[in-house]
C-alpha cells in the first residue's frame, strides 16, 4: 500500500508543476521555478525571438514586472532543468542570481548566460505572433 501512495505522488508530481505553468501567445510553456527565475521550454521549433517572448510575457502578464526591468539567461539553451527529454532556457529577473556577468547584446539569443534583454524590448517578439486585420 505504502507503494502505492508513493507511486500516485510521484506522479502527481510533474502534474502539478505543469498546473501553474503559463502558455505564452507563441504557445510556448514557462515553468516558475524558485526565486525570481523561470524556464521557458523550447517547443515546434521556436528560436531565441520566441524564447525571449515567452519570458517576456510571463514577466509582465505573471510577474507584473515593469517594461523597463531586464530579463536575464540564467542558464542557457539546454537540457530543461523542469522535464525530462525536453530543452529549455531559464531566465530570471535578479542578476544577482547570473554565473556570468550581465551583457547586452546587438544579436537576440538564449545561447549565453548573463544576456539581458528589457522587458519591453523581447515583448516586441511577441507581435511576431498577432495576426491584425490589416495583415489579410
Amino acid at each position: 500500500m505504502k507503494r502505492l501512495a508513493l507511486a500516485a505522488i510521484l506522479s502527481a508530481a510533474p502534474l502539478a508543476a505543469f498546473a501553474q505553468s503559463f502558455t505564452a501567445v507563441n504557445e510556448l510553456q514557462v515553468i516558475p521555478l524558485s526565486g525570481a527565475s523561470f524556464e521557458v521550454i523550447e517547443d515546434h521549433g521556436e528560436g531565441a525571438r520566441g524564447m525571449w517572448c515567452a519570458a517576456a510575457e510571463f514577466a509582465e502578464e505573471r510577474l507584473g514586472t515593469p517594461s523597463a526591468a531586464e530579463i536575464y539567461v540564467k542558464s542557457p539553451r539546454g537540457p530543461s532543468i523542469s522535464g525530462v527529454g525536453r530543452t529549455g532556457v531559464v531566465f530570471t529577473l535578479n542578476d544577482a542570481e547570473l554565473s556570468e556577468p550581465a551583457f547586452k547584446s546587438y544579436s537576440v539569443s538564449v545561447r549565453n548566460a548573463g544576456q539581458a534583454l528589457p522587458v519591453g524590448h523581447a515583448i516586441q517578439f511577441c507581435k511576431d505572433y498577432i495576426l491584425e486585420l490589416k495583415d489579410f
